[in-house]
């Protein structure tokens, strides 16, 4: 009998054991779906809202957005910081809006006064065609400097930008003291140079190709479906592809957002409705180097400089990812005299997916202008 109690309890108590840890491993399954949710819930919040805080702290940083018209009608949109330091002229890359350099234009307002601007064909400046050039995009921003601005300013230009900044610096010296190169397409971006890279595949051949279908006239829809990049991806691409018609037909105008793709991915779609597929057509064409000759621009510059250069890569495919090989990179390097090359482990966007590396380049680059301009007083 005894030996039957002492079984009975030590069966009732591996039960009570058992029960035990079931309700642990159920409370730890629970914590686990819990902060898994909230985990997701923050990863969507995110991807939906990732541009709204850098913004709210580029105004909240003291910037304002301006307009100024041209004699002959141009609109060039703009935005302005604080006065705190000498001017900088930030020239965005092709189908970007100044808001792309929200996550370092209120770190930026420490040391420089800038001046952020919205391309020919993007944003809230005009959309005129016959402007898509970079001789007439860098002489209507020369104006901008001479009338606007008012002095010489540091100009830091970010892919196509950074081709024009550097045709400003070496077309118009006395106004500019110093420029920053944001990883320019130099060498890799005129229609002969560029067939087997990453742009034409994904940006001009598709545009190309888009402007001479009658399927759909959203762009943002045809290059969801067309893109390259997310060919890569197989079967993704068509889940994205639907996602992207069913949020544009529910959200007609609004830049696309997919709470399940990495912001990152699809940063380059945010501001495609204030972008003029015009303007890409002439890279398609070539018309837009018309009267620009890239090696003499380069060789040309004669002030402070710095090369911000992605680190290159190359797809399984054979195709050039960044924007310059290594060769033509130390072909731009070797064209600038006392030129300083950085490169950076990055993609095309430096200055959006590495904010703070891009903050400390440019205050760098301003202190290395102060002391070159207090050895030239001597």
């Amino acid at each position: 009998m005894r030996n039957k109690e002492e079984r009975d309890m030590g069966q009732k108590a591996i039960k009570g054991k058992k029960i035990k840890v079931l309700k642990i491993l159920l409370l730890v399954l629970f914590i686990i779906i819990v902060v898994a949710a909230i985990a997701l819930g923050i990863y969507a919040y995110r991807n939906m809202h990732y541009d709204e805080k850098p913004l709210k702290r580029t105004y909240n940083a003291g910037y304002e957005e301006k307009q100024v018209t041209l004699d002959d009608g141009t609109v060039l949109n703009y935005a302005e910081g604080p006065n705190n330091g000498p001017a900088l002229l930030l020239i965005h890359g092709q189908s970007m809006e100044w808001e792309d350099y929200s996550r370092v234009l209120p770190g930026l307002a420490e040391y420089y006064h800038v001046y952020a601007i919205d391309c020919h064909g993007h944003g809230e400046s005009s959309h005129d065609s016959s402007k898509y050039t970079g001789v007439a995009m860098g002489q209507d921003f020369v104006w901008f400097i001479e009338n606007v601005i008012g002095e010489s300013c540091v100009i830091s230009g970010h892919s196509s930008g950074g081709i024009l900044a550097a045709w400003i610096a070496a077309n118009a010296p006395e106004d500019v003291l110093g420029v920053v190169l944001e990883d320019p397409p130099f060498f890799s971006v005129e229609p002969e140079e560029m067939q087997n890279t990453f742009v034409w595949l994904e940006s001009f051949e598709i545009v190309h190709n888009f402007r001479n279908q009658i399927d759909t006239d959203d762009y943002v829809v045809y290059y969801m479906e067309n893109s390259y990049f997310w060919g890569l991806f197989g079967d993704l691409r068509k889940l994205t592809a639907a996602s992207t018609r069913k949020y544009r037909a529910q959200h007609p105008g609004e830049p696309l957002k997919l709470w399940y793709i990495p912001y990152s991915w699809i940063h380059g779609t945010l501001y495609l409705d204030d972008f003029d597929t015009a303007f890409a057509e002439t890279f398609y064409t070539g018309a837009w180097f018309e009267g620009f000759d890239q090696e003499e621009t380069l060789s040309t510059i004669d002030c402070p400089s710095v090369y911000i250069k992605a680190a290159t890569l190359y797809g399984k495919d054979g195709v050039l990812y960044a924007a310059n090989s290594d060769e033509d990179a130390e072909k731009v390097h070797s064209l600038i005299e006392g030129n300083e090359m950085i490169t950076i482990k990055s993609g095309h966007d430096i200055h959006f997916e590495h904010p703070d590396e891009f903050i400390q380049i440019m205050v760098d680059f301003l202190n290395r202008i102060k002391r070159n301009s207090l050895i030239s007083r001597r």
